[in-house]
């Protein structure tokens, strides 16, 4: 199968079987969201979701957290591991945006990669759900592995891999493409044990049962 027309089946296959694909981070603006994704690195969205509602009430905005005591707010967010650096990497970011972005996070690819930390992942999902701009396609572990597994790139690198994926599906799909691909790791083309049986794409996968 051309890689256009299995980029088109992958789209319609995976669309019927998650209907609102998109992060699960909850927010209510950019701002929120970028603090929500710093600390799910290497930590569950799930555990994020219990962390974020005490630390958005102490801290509500770029401003509060850029004075924010850092032990404080270590404390906050020691559950999500390795907390003495994502708490420094928050404050850090908070101050950058009250001083060059007036306390906006920013809204565009260039300048969002020029906070400390943050790659074109991070970016991409802030933009993508807490702007609805789409740059490119937000790789994390989920998109890095089934990507991979379907023959969609051979690279491990993400950013090799998000070039792979932008050039294989439409731009207006590319918000889509994340959404649906980390649905499908999740519940279906799982790190460890990956359901194949049950999995609509089977028949596309070249390293279907691998």
């Amino acid at each position: 199968m051309e890689s256009a027309n299995k980029a088109s089946e992958i789209i319609t296959r995976l669309k019927k079987e998650y209907r609102n694909p998109g992060t699960a981070l909850k927010h209510g603006n950019a701002w929120e969201l970028l603090v929500a994704t710093v600390l799910s690195a290497q930590c569950t969205d799930e555990r994020v979701n219990k962390v974020t509602p005490a630390l958005f009430k102490e801290y509500p905005d770029a401003e509060s957290m850029a004075k924010a005591d850092l032990k404080k707010l270590e404390g906050l967010v020691k559950s999500t591991g390795f907390y003495k650096q994502k708490a420094k990497r928050l404050k850090v970011i908070a101050e950058r945006i009250v001083k060059e972005y007036g306390g906006k996070v920013p809204d565009s690819m260039q300048e969002l990669v020029k906070l400390p930390g943050v790659a074109r992942k991070t970016a991409n999902i802030v933009l993508s759900y807490g702007f609805g701009k789409v740059e490119g396609i937000a790789v994390d572990t989920h998109v890095r592995r089934v990507s991979y597994r379907l023959g969609l790139t051979d690279s491990k690198d993400p950013v090799k891999i998000e070039q792979d994926l932008m050039r294989m599906f439409d731009k207006k799909d590319w918000a889509l493409v994340n959404g649906l691909l980390i649905e499908h790791g999740r519940r279906v083309c799982k790190a460890k044990k990956p359901a194949c049986e049950e999995c609509v794409l089977k028949e596309l996968c070249p390293k279907k049962g691998l």
